[in-house]
């Protein structure tokens, strides 16, 4: 009885093994059966495990290295353009001695300082492109080109007596100080002969009214009137100031010829700036610019050239001058480094001057360039002049700086002993 009871025991035990292990692989081979089936219809909805990931990686191997990205942008750059025709207008990029460090990095290294040192800036043997920021301010009054005087005269002839009559009515864009009093001469020169004649002393301004004639007796023919006269007519706008040292502000010339043309007609000229009559010592080139914000003159002495001068035969010890003026009180001065033995010398050197705005219209900055002939000796070799009140490439390099502010402006200037 007792062994028949053992056995059923062992039996059902083994009988229950065998149906456990039965189970579990019929369970496996489902669940492996829908994972593969799962795996071919729809990957998306297949769960995570360890033998399938929703994240599949692709690794390729480059053989190119690996640039950071800057993370820092740069502004806009504009290159500069001069708003009238001059002489002679240059970009830094014309010229290699002109260094390494850019008009708008000056500009900048400026604004954070604010100290009035002299800057040296690296020269460099190689031409380098040099923009500069074109961001403007409302801070000074600009103008699309530069304003020369105008005249408004009228020319009436009359064969009988042979008279030309010239009537001055009105003048307007004159920049004098107040205080300044001014007249029209005029000149008619026929062959070898002048005659001169000139109106009454105005104090002068911006607009000023004349409402005078200037007459002139011409040798006429009666037939052929004054155009078969071979001459020319002047007529030209002087000031005066309080110390009676007279200045020409504007000329303006036209042949006898054209009278039959303008006869009856309202003329309005442009005054052109009279012209140096002195030979040219050299030239120097200059750049300028002015930063509104900080109430600051940039000048940039950057070289010198043809520099023609008995005084450079025993020693050649070159620098530069620079004097700023408000009318007749001189403000400031600083000098660059000497640059020996060259006769076409190279500075590079930036000045800061400290002017308030307002100040502008009536400063001034003159550039001397000296030779250092002997240890106690320093000779002028020539000087120009930078400002409103200036003519020729003096006066236009001043009205560009106005026009276009924080912008650096370079130009050559001739110097005259």
């Amino acid at each position: 009885m007792s062994a028949t009871v053992l056995l059923g025991a062992t039996l059902g035990t083994v009988s229950g093994v065998l149906t456990l292990c039965g189970l579990s692989l019929l369970c496996k081979s489902c669940k492996k059966g829908k994972l593969e089936r799962g795996d071919d219809t729809d990957p998306e909805k297949a769960k995570p495990s360890i033998l399938h990931t929703l994240t599949l990686f692709s690794v390729q191997k480059l053989t190119e290295p690996i640039q950071p990205q800057a993370s820092l942008k740069f502004p806009k750059l504009y290159w500069p353009k001069p708003s009238v025709p001059s002489q002679e207008v240059i970009n830094y990029k014309d010229h290699g001695a002109a260094g390494d460090t850019s008009p708008a990095q000056l500009d900048t290294c400026n604004q954070a300082t604010g100290c009035d040192e002299v800057f040296s800036l690296p020269r460099q043997a190689s031409a380098d492109e040099t923009p500069c920021v074109s961001e403007q301010t409302g801070v000074m009054t600009k103008s699309n080109s530069i304003l020369y005087p105008k005249l408004h005269f009228s020319i009436n002839l009359r064969k009988e007596s042979g008279e030309l009559h010239i009537n001055m009515i009105e003048a307007e864009n004159i920049s004098v100080d107040s205080g300044c009093e001014g007249y029209i001469s005029g000149c008619v020169r026929i062959a070898e002969e002048q005659k001169h004649a000139q109106t009454a002393v105005h104090k002068l301004a911006g607009w000023v009214q004349w409402g005078e004639e200037l007459v002139f007796v011409l040798p006429l023919d009666g037939t052929e009137g004054a155009g078969g006269l071979d001459g020319e007519v002047a007529l030209s706008l002087h000031c005066c100031d309080r110390f009676s040292h007279n200045s020409t502000l504007g000329t303006m010339r036209f042949k006898l010829a054209d009278v039959s043309m303008m006869l009856d007609a309202d003329c309005w000229v442009d005054l052109q700036p009279p012209k140096q009559v002195t030979s040219s010592a050299g030239e120097l080139l200059l750049s300028l610019s002015y930063l509104p914000a900080a109430n600051r003159l940039g000048v940039v002495v950057m070289k010198a050239r043809g520099l023609l001068s008995d005084k450079l035969k025993d020693n050649i010890d070159l620098s530069v001058k620079l004097t700023l003026k408000h009318q007749n009180t001189k403000l400031k001065k600083k000098q660059t480094r000497r640059v020996k033995h060259k006769i076409n010398p190279v500075w590079n050197e930036m000045m800061m001057l400290e002017l308030p705005s307002e100040l502008l219209p009536k400063s001034s900055i003159e550039l001397e360039v000296l030779n250092l002939a002997s240890p106690d000796t320093l000779l002028p070799l020539g000087r120009c002049t930078l400002g409103i009140h200036t003519s020729g490439t003096g006066l236009q390099h001043w009205k560009q700086m106005l026009d276009n502010p924080r912008k650096q402006i370079a130009m050559w200037h001739p110097l005259y002993a």
